[in-house]
């Protein structure tokens, strides 16, 4: 009797928690379409595993304890060229548009509302980037207004879930409760980008009883308060009872497990620090390395409970990191260098900032053990998950800037891709460090160009002889043609997407754009408000 009240109660919250009254009946069935298990990490730099993306295996690969990421290497296909964003929401919000950040101007971190976190600066004025991140309805201040990944894949008879981190819209805002946006279950995401605390013990940074508390307070996961439980674990339990509602309403699943780990601060995670500790590296670094491997335990868990449920050969397993590795501050060792082959790290323009560890477990399709060079980036996920799915994309509102990996997946050498990969970070981090300046970028074949707008410089790198980029072949006489065709492509994808610059103080105009052409504008004065070449606002502050 108890278990029948149970699965009752079960199902009745389930439906309550967001079918929106659709029939259950009406839903794919288990089975029928492949789960999805979107395994996204926070602040993982490259070569912060025991998986090598490299041709080499290196110092870091040798340092970092990660198991469970090998052996779902042994049957994924792994991608060595992946990217994201420099910082975590402009990649976040790209994962669930399929925009650039240039095109949803969700250009730096969000958390507050209708204000951002650029530092002031005596030469630079940021334009009006949408700090509020994004909506599922117009007409939201400071938004990109967006029809989201897992509202096509509900569309498409799956049950969306989160657990972990969104920051997908500032406090205040639609966007910053995930359930506005087409998950049908939340657990612990909310508007910050990081955590008070990971301890169960510390509650996770909420203070019970009072008034204030900090809005990096981790929520929903008050019955683990008090508790000697690490954050990462307390995720991973709730991401299986998740599992288990949606078997039990017998729907494929869309599991977005975002973790907050590794992002600062670095709690000891005290089922792995010691060994780290003992082998003589500096504090920071042995709770940094034991924050990846609680992280790498999750993994294991998720995985093995798929098997146990009888599902993991229907299940596709997505990992990736949301920006390179932190560098800048609060890590052990030389700042700049934890990120090593690649310079420099999250924030700045860099590989270490952008590059990321990402594979996926397509069972039947991928060949397991395999690497695959072609550069992709974080926007190709959407696309790639909705092709996936069986979803629609053509029913989005927003023009999607990613293309999908499935023939990658499917193991085609080539993706005939229609617009190379770039960013665009028209702001500035709040942190110091090289490569770390507002910036656009373009990579092409081999070659990479930033352009830097605070100083008006261009460096050109060319990775596959020279990851390190140590090498700048801006002032190279040979390179200057490349330089140039580069410079003029990055400016055309920017126009085409209706990319924002900053405002140059000294000169009292808007930055030019990388090929030295100026950014014209026009006075929309009915708005008040200066308006850039694709129309949309760019406002001074």
């Amino acid at each position: 009797m108890k278990s029948g009240l149970f699965f009752s109660l079960l199902g009745l919250s389930a439906v309550a928690a967001g079918s929106d009254g659709r029939a259950l009946a009406q839903e794919a069935r288990q089975g029928d379409k492949p789960n999805i298990l979107l395994f996204l990490v926070d602040d993982m730099g490259w070569q912060d595993t025991s998986v090598p993306f490299w041709h080499d295996t290196t110092e870091l690969n040798r340092r970092y304890r990660t198991p469970q990421m090998e052996r779902m290497a042994r049957n994924a296909l792994k991608f060595t060229n992946a990217y994201a964003s420099a910082v975590s929401s402009p990649s976040r919000v790209s994962l669930m548009t399929g925009m650039n950040p240039a095109a949803h101007r969700v250009t730096n971190w969000t958390l507050y509302k209708d204000r951002g976190p650029d530092p002031e600066s005596r030469t630079l004025r940021w334009p009006e980037w949408n700090v509020n991140g994004i909506a599922a309805t117009p007409g939201v201040p400071r938004t990109t207004y967006a029809t989201m990944l897992p509202e096509l894949l509900r569309e498409a008879g799956y049950r969306t879930i989160l657990v972990g981190k969104a920051h997908f819209g500032a406090m205040e805002t639609p966007g910053a409760d995930p359930l506005t946006l087409g998950f049908d279950v939340n657990v612990a995401g909310h508007a910050a980008g990081g955590l008070a605390s990971y301890l169960g013990e510390n509650n996770f940074g909420n203070r019970p009883g009072e008034e204030q508390q900090s809005p990096f307070a981790v929520p929903g996961l008050e019955k683990y308060w008090g508790e000697d439980i690490f954050v990462t674990e307390a995720l991973t339990r709730e991401a299986k009872k998740q599992i288990d509602t949606a078997l039990w309403l017998d729907q494929p699943f869309f599991l977005y497990m975002s973790h907050y780990a590794v992002h600062v601060p670095l709690d000891r995670d005290m089922r792995f620090y010691a060994k780290y500790e003992e082998a003589g590296l500096d504090p920071r670094e042995a709770a940094y390395a034991a924050l990846i491997e609680g992280m790498d335990k999750s993994l294991g868990d998720l995985r093995d409970y798929l098997k146990e449920k009888g599902v993991d050969r229907n299940t596709v397993v997505i990992f990736l990191s949301d920006n390179g590795g932190l560098a800048a501050w609060g890590r052990g060792g030389r700042p700049g260098t934890q990120n090593f082959p690649l310079r420099s790290g999250k924030g700045s323009a860099m590989e270490g900032g952008t590059r990321v560890p990402m594979m996926v477990e397509w069972p039947g399709v991928t060949e397991g053990g395999t690497n695959c060079q072609v550069p992709v980036a974080i926007c190709d996920l959407m696309p790639t998950v909705v092709e996936m799915a069986g979803g629609d994309r053509s029913k989005t509102v927003q023009r999607i800037d990613g293309q999908s990996l499935v023939p990658l997946l499917r193991g085609d050498a080539a993706m005939g891709r229609k617009h190379p990969l770039m960013w665009h970070f028209p702001n500035m981090w709040d942190a110091e460090g090289d490569g770390i300046a507002p910036h656009s970028s373009i990579r092409i074949g081999d070659w990479k160009l930033i352009y830097f707008y605070d100083t008006e410089r261009t460096a050109l790198f060319n990775l596959r002889e020279d990851i390190f980029e140590k090498i700048d072949h801006a002032e190279n006489p040979r390179q200057q043609k490349r330089r140039e065709r580069m410079a003029k492509r990055l400016t055309a994808e920017l126009r085409r997407m209706g990319a924002q610059v900053p405002w140059n103080v000294a000169r009292n105009e808007w930055c030019a754009w990388p090929d030295g052409s100026p950014y014209r504008i026009r006075l929309d004065r009915r708005a008040r408000k200066v308006v850039g070449e694709s129309g949309g606002g760019s406002r001074l502050r």
